[in-house]
């Protein structure tokens, strides 16, 4: 099996709200993207699935910085995450899934590693 690198659109900058996270659906599922225009890179990319609930929720969340490292706080049990790694801050065994994410003209992109199979001769 090979791994291969995908650049999905998933929104436009104008889906984008400024300090907050939208959530798109990708195929590798929901996907929180947050766009902070005073940081640079301003746009950050992590899963939307809060794991302490196991639901959709991260995009919801409220963005900050802790320390200079930018966060977003659940909404549920207000665990912080950084925007940067998926590490939570409160609980060091605990990371949700990060995405690169980059702005080709209007389309925002994020990066989807898809698995390809190949087929053995027996």
């Amino acid at each position: 099996m090979k791994t291969a690198n995908q650049w999905n659109i998933v929104c436009t900058v104008d889906d984008l709200v400024p300090e907050s996270g939208i959530a798109v659906w990708t195929p590798d599922g929901p996907v929180a993207i947050f766009y902070i225009p005073y940081r640079l890179p301003a746009l950050f990319a992590i899963s939307h699935t809060d794991p302490f609930s196991g639901t959709n929720v991260l995009a919801r969340g409220i963005t900050g910085d802790l320390k200079g490292e930018p966060v977003v706080a659940s909404p549920l049990y207000k665990q912080h995450f950084s925007l940067v790694t998926g590490q939570c801050l409160e609980n060091e065994d605990v990371k949700v899934k990060t995405y690169r994410v980059l702005l080709d003209g209007n389309a925002v992109r994020l990066e989807i590693r898809t698995a390809s199979f190949e087929a053995v001769a027996a």
